[in-house]
């Protein structure tokens, strides 16, 4: 499995895995301690989060994830989120007109880039307010992501 060129090029243009490894060990499992992980979920509440950040957000019943998408030029960004059992796993989606060139969950990215034994894990949260957090920071990777690519798209 390889990564586009452009969706590589912007990954290291934006410091991406430095970054989600920072994002995964600020919100690992053994920080949570004692803390239970969020178990509970309101899609409601996730749904508002999403929003709040000036997305619209959508929610994929039958596979049970949320989302969004944007459409820019040619192409179609979008981050598909899973929460489950209190960890947030954070998946790429990128079309270049129908053709989907990036599709895969953040922590495959690392195996891609450095090594097929290199593992970032999902981070974790145990309320809302770390749910935001990781959020917030997520989509801050995702703008970043999406304006890096854009200009190596326009480079071309």
């Amino acid at each position: 499995m390889e990564i586009d060129p452009q969706v590589k090029q912007a990954l290291l243009n934006i410091d991406f895995i430095k970054r989600y490894e920072a994002l995964s060990k600020e919100y690992d499992l053994e920080r949570l301690g004692d803390k239970t992980r969020l178990k509970y979920l309101d899609g409601e509440l996730v749904m508002d989060m999403i929003s709040e950040a000036g997305y619209i957000p959508g929610f994929d019943p039958k596979e049970k994830f949320f989302k969004f998408y944007e459409k820019i030029e040619d192409y179609r960004f979008g981050l598909h989120i899973v929460l489950y059992n209190g960890t947030v796993e954070l998946i790429w989606a990128v079309k270049d007109k129908e053709k989907s060139i990036a599709g895969m969950p953040w922590g495959i990215y690392s195996r891609l880039m450095i090594d097929p034994d290199y593992r970032i894990k999902m981070p974790n949260c145990s309320d809302y307010d770390e749910l935001e957090d990781i959020l917030k920071t997520a989509f801050k990777i995702y703008e970043d992501f999406k304006q890096a690519f854009l200009e190596i798209a326009e480079a071309k």
